[in-house]
């Protein structure tokens, strides 16, 4: 009845034409755009800001629907399929990522919300003018630093006008990781040049990738073939994946180009594991196959889209809905990076009689007593302060020898503390501590914020929601 209605609008809308000017047309439709693009500018804007407060975020995942359908040369359902992944991706089961990524923390995963595609067509928007609507969106998102755009698809079209976004944003061609069972690579495909079995002829031809790589390919005419050599392709069917395996299980891209771009079209996975897709091919790729392609990419990848999934045909109880949610996380866990501690129990520095520890206690309380036995001491007290966890998202470990005086002394170093990335940023230093980078401690920072106590401190990075900071006093000179 939904679709009825706005066929009769539509109808309505049409015999209407003639008589109201196109100037008033124009003006009602840019009124749209610039509504769609105020939307997703200030939502983008407000997890910007969220994320920047927490700290500690290098690259963030920001979800972006896009649930567009209408360029499908058959089924229309993947535009139904936004909804249905973030379902997915918050349902109770899918909290954790394989590799340990919480998706309740916002430096890891952040919403923006959709792209409204279809309100934009009810005004009469054309496609030249939607699929700038598009990338002007996926740009706002990535004017929010950290914020990188996972967006969900809507079908495959929609990678042309992100990946032509992602490009002009970063000033320079990509290299595109496309996981697929066709190439999408057709000139003109049923005279749509927005066609989504069109879309990465589309890129190539603007430029915005340097390197293409399609994997999982398994439907593919001499057409297909005559545009891949064209453009420099490189095609791997799934007639000879055991052969390429390796290879693509150990891929490294993006040297010398503004970093990289994953683009998943469901039905890349064989229908077993994937039923829920417009176009079945079967033969295809394994979720653990796509898994470990994912998970060994050696990449700086900037932005990702997952596409295709139609839930109109996902009939095993949301199966193919899961699938493309954990196939996010994966690519996610490509795009988010946020800092990390070092771990060890070899940095410990000299400072008079001062020795700073800019190690974490892994678990907390649980090893602080171990890491002291390590250092030749043991803490004669622990205290934790929460300051608002909701809020700052911030807890300060104190370590303290009987000479601190106990609890009070605690809870007025508190302030102290807080002021302390204000006096690093004053400094021009940088607080953190890096593992995977291989930043030693050299470059961590010490401030002395208690000149009656001699007592100084280290924030030493991010573990999961908490950041901490150790402070310790210790009467050693050498270790």
């Amino acid at each position: 009845m939904r679709n009825i209605g706005r066929m009769g609008i539509r109808y309505l809308h049409n015999l209407n034409a003639a008589n109201v000017p196109n100037e008033l047309i124009e003006k009602g439709q840019k009124r749209v755009i610039e509504a769609s693009l105020t939307l997703i500018r200030e939502r983008a804007k407000l997890k910007g800001e969220l994320v920047r407060a927490l700290g500690g975020a290098v690259a963030s995942a920001s979800l972006l629907g896009i649930p567009l359908g209408h360029n499908s040369s058959f089924l229309q359902g993947p535009a139904f399929a936004p909804p249905r992944i973030r379902e997915a991706i918050w349902c109770s089961t899918n909290a954790t990522t394989e590799e340990g990524k919480e998706l309740n923390d916002p430096r890891v995963l952040t919403d923006v919300g959709d792209v409204p595609v279809q309100e934009i067509r009810d005004s009469g928007v054309d496609d030249d003018r939607l699929m700038n609507t598009i990338s002007e969106s996926v740009k706002l998102v990535m004017e929010q630093d950290p914020l990188r755009p996972l967006v969900l698809g809507g079908d495959h079209s929609i990678s042309y006008p992100v990946v032509k976004a992602v490009s002009e944003k970063l000033g320079g061609p990509v290299d595109i990781l496309h996981l697929d069972a066709h190439p999408d690579i057709y000139h003109c495909f049923e005279g749509n040049k927005y066609s989504h079995a069109s879309s990465f002829a589309r890129i190539m031809e603007g430029g915005y990738a340097r390197r293409l790589l399609q994997v999982g390919i398994r439907s593919i005419t001499s057409e297909g073939r005559e545009q891949g050599k064209r453009f420099g392709v490189e095609q791997f069917e799934m007639r000879s994946f055991s052969k390429d395996r390796h290879f693509l299980e150990n891929l490294k891209l993006g040297e010398g180009v503004k970093g990289v771009y994953i683009s998943v079209d469901v039905d890349c996975l064989d229908p077993a594991f994937a039923p829920g897709v417009s176009h079945i091919e079967p033969g295809g790729l394994s979720f653990r196959d796509v898994l470990n392609i994912l998970h060994n990419l050696q990449a700086d990848v900037v932005a990702a889209d997952v596409v295709e999934f139609n839930p109109q045909r996902d009939t095993v109880d949301g199966m193919t809905a899961m699938v493309a949610a954990k196939l996010n996380d994966h690519e996610f866990c490509s795009l988010c990076r946020v800092k990390r501690v070092w771990y060890g129990f070899d940095f410990v520095r000299e400072i008079g009689e001062i020795g700073m520890v800019h190690y974490i206690l892994g678990g907390v309380a649980r090893n602080v007593a171990k890491c002291m036995s390590k250092l030749g001491t043991k803490p004669y007290m622990i205290s934790v302060v929460g300051l608002d966890m909701a809020v700052v998202d911030l807890v300060l470990i104190m370590l303290v020898n009987p000479g601190f005086g106990g609890q009070s002394f605690i809870e007025s170093q508190v302030k102290k503390i807080s002021n302390l990335r204000r006096m690093c940023a004053e400094k021009g230093v940088n607080p953190w501590i890096e593992v995977d980078g291989g930043v030693g401690p050299k470059n961590a920072y010490k401030v002395n914020v208690s000149s009656s106590h001699n007592l100084l401190a280290i924030p030493v990075g991010i573990n999961k929601k908490v950041m901490l900071m150790i402070l310790f006093k210790s009467f050693f000179q050498r270790i």
